[in-house]
Order: C-alpha cells, then structure tokens, then sequence
C-alpha cells in the first residue's frame, strides 16, 4: 500500500503567520498618525452637527423657565410652511449663483491675462490677492463707505459725471441686493482667479505651440487644450465658491443685516435672526439642518460628475 504525499507548485508560498499581527500593527500605527488631524474634524464638526440635529427635535428656547421638550419633527413640518424661509432660500440662491457665475468668468479672463508674459506680472498677481487677503468685516465696512449716500465714492464719481444726484445703494428696494453681489464677486474673485492661474500653469506650453503651429486660433486653442487642462480645477473652484457663497454670512451682515425689507435676507441671516434675536434655538437648529442637507446634495452631485469624469478619462 503506497502513500501519496500532496506536493505544493514551486511558485505558490503560504502567507507567513507572522504577517497578520504584522499588518495590524501597521494599521494601528496609521490610524495613530491621523489620529491628530481627525479629533479637531470630530469635536469641531461632526460633534457640532450632531448636537445641532438633536437640538432641531427640540423646542429649545432662550429664556425659558421650563425643560426643553421633545418635539421630534415639529420644527421641520413648520418650515415647510414657512414662506419666510422659503423666501430668503431662493434670496440665497440668487445671491450664489449670481456671485458665482461673475467671479468664474472674471476669474478665468483675469488668471488668462495673468498668465501671459507682461511687465510687472508679478506686482499684478500680488495686487489681485489683495481683496482675498481681507477679512470679510473690513471688506463690508469699506464698501459700506463707497456706497455711503451722501459721501461714498460711487455717488461723488456720479454727479462728477453729471449723471444724476446718485442713490441710496444699500436700502433700495430693487438695488440692495445687486450691490451686495458687486461686493461679493469683488471679494471672492481673487481666489477664483489664483486657483485657475495655477491650472494654466500646469497646461504644457507644447501643447499651445503644437496647436499654434496646424493654425488654430486663440478661441480654437483655448477650446481644444486650455480648457481641457483646467476644467477638472474650474469645477472643484465652482462648486466650492457655490458652497462658500449660499453658506455666506458676515459681508452681508456687515453691508445690509439682511435688508431692506428682507431683500438681501440670506438663509443663514434668517436662521442667525431666529435663534439670536427671537431666542427661537431649535426652530433656528432646523434651518441649519435643511441648510447642511441642501449643501450635501450639490456636493454629491458634483462628487458624481468628478467620479464619472475620472471613469471617463
């Protein structure tokens, strides 16, 4: 009676035994590197949003003598019918896209113009991070001055010209809000414009001369190599700014505290109004929470289009 004894192939190896602890330490070590960089994003964000959540199933007010009560969807079902609400979110809307739409396109004309061989390149690009460099409450007081009524600069440049006595900007039912965009694109622009800059400096010069020379044009060339080049950077700057702008706050606050009559009410101006003036916590809590949901929508949806663009490529 003869034993067959099973043999293994030359070429196939047992994974080692050792391996496995081996490998858990070695996550271990990763997950105590980022450990650092993930407790703020947990106790500064995470920790924040959970509490405002909770806090948006409560009648929690200011001043209150008797314990907060669960009201579990109250303060949603009544935001639906909120037409206040609903009114300072399409404000919002209009004051995103209308802010983010001018500030691409400038920022796109001013980073091309930038990018090309002039004298004293760099001084302009230093002056066009200027307005970045600003924090958005001296920004709001300045232009506060140049839309000043009696003394601002744009009203003195007006009657210069013989164009009329100028106007109230800022408390003009039909202005305010165009003027609170101009301050908005103004401020915003720069970031635009240095992120785009830094995409048509990646785009190789070979491939503009390669085009240059089979005869295309600056709008063919633009269409065909520089746009290619920079439009993943163009939509992660877009949809940033989009974000950045509907979650404004400060320039307009410091420029018109949402007026007049409303017209530039932004839905974090109405929700900050809600809890700090009205002492209304967790009504103000759901506004938030319909805020953060709308924001995580545009963001997957522009998550999507980079994903698809990637499988694409």
């Amino acid at each position: 009676m003869s034993s067959v004894t099973a043999t293994k192939p030359s070429g196939v190896t047992e994974p080692a035994a050792g391996r496995r602890p081996e490998r858990r330490r070695r996550d271990h070590g990763a997950w105590f590197l980022v450990l650092p960089a993930l407790l703020p994003i947990l106790l500064l964000s995470v920790g924040p949003l959970l509490y405002g959540l909770a806090l948006a199933l409560t009648d929690a007010q200011s001043g209150r003598t008797q314990a907060t009560q669960w009201v579990g969807l109250l303060n949603f079902r009544d935001l639906l019918h909120d037409g206040l609400f609903w009114e300072s979110f399409r404000i919002g809307l209009l004051w995103a896209v209308g802010v983010t739409v001018p500030q691409f396109l400038l920022g796109l004309g001013l980073a091309l113009l930038l990018n090309q061989p002039l004298r004293l390149r760099w001084l302009a690009r230093a002056l066009a991070i200027v307005p970045w460099a600003m924090p958005e409450v001296v920004v709001g007081i300045m232009w506060r001055l140049v839309y000043n009524p009696d003394a601002g600069v744009l009203n003195e440049t007006i009657r210069d010209l013989g164009l009329g006595d100028g106007r109230d900007w800022l408390t003009g039912l039909a202005t305010a809000l165009p003027a609170v965009i101009l301050v908005g694109i103004w401020a915003g622009m720069p970031q635009t414009t240095v992120t785009l800059l830094a995409g048509l400096q990646n785009t190789p010069r070979e491939l503009h001369e390669a085009a240059a020379l089979d005869g295309a044009g600056a709008w063919r060339r633009f269409r065909t190599v520089t746009w290619p080049a920079i439009r993943p950077v163009a939509l992660a700057i877009t949809a940033l700014n989009f974000i950045w702008n509907f979650n404004s706050f400060a320039l307009v606050y410091v420029l018109t505290s949402g007026g007049p009559g409303g017209r530039t009410r932004l839905p974090m101006l109405f929700a900050y109004e809600e809890a700090f003036r009205y002492g209304q916590f967790g009504y103000a809590a759901a506004m938030g929470c319909v805020m953060v949901a709308v924001i995580s929508v545009f963001l997957a949806l522009y998550l999507v289009g980079r994903l698809r663009g990637g499988e694409e490529r």
